[in-house]
């Protein structure tokens, strides 16, 4: 496993790979690794020959008053949960990725600009930058991502069409404890308390898909569940959507996502399911 802390040494590193026809697949993280992290890499694994991580927590999808500063940072850890799995690990400083200083727009359309660009109208910029930077960076032939955020992944994968970037753009499922909860650095700031009620997420989630799939009333049965979640959680917002628009469901749609996101105290937990139209 090589570690690379300048751009000139991943650039170097992949275009090696490549001369040696070797295809490579990048899996872009902030750190603070967990088992739906390294559910990604297995993909990329099998996906390219070669496979890097980033590890860099990204201050332009922060907003103010976010968690920057003390967003968990773990790097020893990460490396040795890195060390068997991939080739390479690209570990910059904010002067390597923005060395001009943070202040790109990218446009990210109309899908950024709904549910958690309502909210966080920085944030989905802040990740089409960092990305759109890392990828001229590596050149990677694949990336992976995870369908927890599953807006940001349609976000980006809009992005990689609009600027023409021959890059494969693949998605790993939600990762969950036994209690259902998705897998996130952010859990780590929870409560032994709250990490009980946090599950409350996934169960509403979960129970307002099999009602659903009894071709009950969506809007009706939405209503119901936005009730309980505000028994446990500040909702931000709770959707059913066609899940590859993430416009109103129509005839057409044979997929569904449930998406929401809410607040547990100062953590900003988000979950969604996808499954297809009953």
């Amino acid at each position: 496993m090589q570690l690379c802390y300048q751009n000139t040494q991943i650039t170097k590193l992949v275009n090696d790979w490549h001369a040696q026809g070797k295809t490579v697949a990048f899996v872009p993280t902030m750190g603070g690794l967990h088992q739906g992290h390294l559910s990604l890499i297995d993909i990329a694994k099998q996906k390219a020959d070669k496979v890097i991580v980033s590890i860099f927590v990204n201050p332009a999808q922060f907003g103010k008053n976010e968690d920057l500063d003390s967003y968990p940072r773990t790097l020893n850890a990460d490396l040795v949960a890195l060390e068997a799995n991939v080739d390479g690990v690209f570990i910059p400083d904010v002067k390597q990725v923005y060395p001009n200083g943070i202040s790109k727009h990218i446009d990210v359309g109309k899908i950024g600009q709904i549910l958690c660009g309502k909210t966080r109208p920085h944030f989905f910029n802040g990740v089409a930058q960092v990305v759109e930077i890392l990828f001229g960076i590596m050149r990677p032939d694949v990336a992976v991502f995870g369908q927890k955020d599953y807006q940001q992944l349609l976000v980006i994968r809009q992005m990689v069409k609009n600027l023409s970037l021959n890059i494969c753009i693949e998605s790993g499922e939600i990762i969950r404890e036994k209690s259902g909860l998705a897998m996130s650095t952010r859990n780590q700031y929870l409560s032994e308390n709250e990490v009980k009620i946090a599950t409350n997420l996934y169960k509403n989630l979960f129970y307002l898909k099999c009602e659903i799939l009894k071709n009950k009333k969506i809007d009706a049965l939405k209503q119901l569940a936005e009730f309980n979640l505000k028994k446990h959680f500040k909702l931000d917002y709770l959707e059913v959507l066609d899940a590859n628009t993430l416009r109103k469901i129509t005839d057409n749609t044979h997929q569904i996502i449930i998406l929401s996101a809410v607040l547990l105290g100062s953590v900003r937990l988000i979950d969604n399911l996808i499954f297809k139209k009953g």
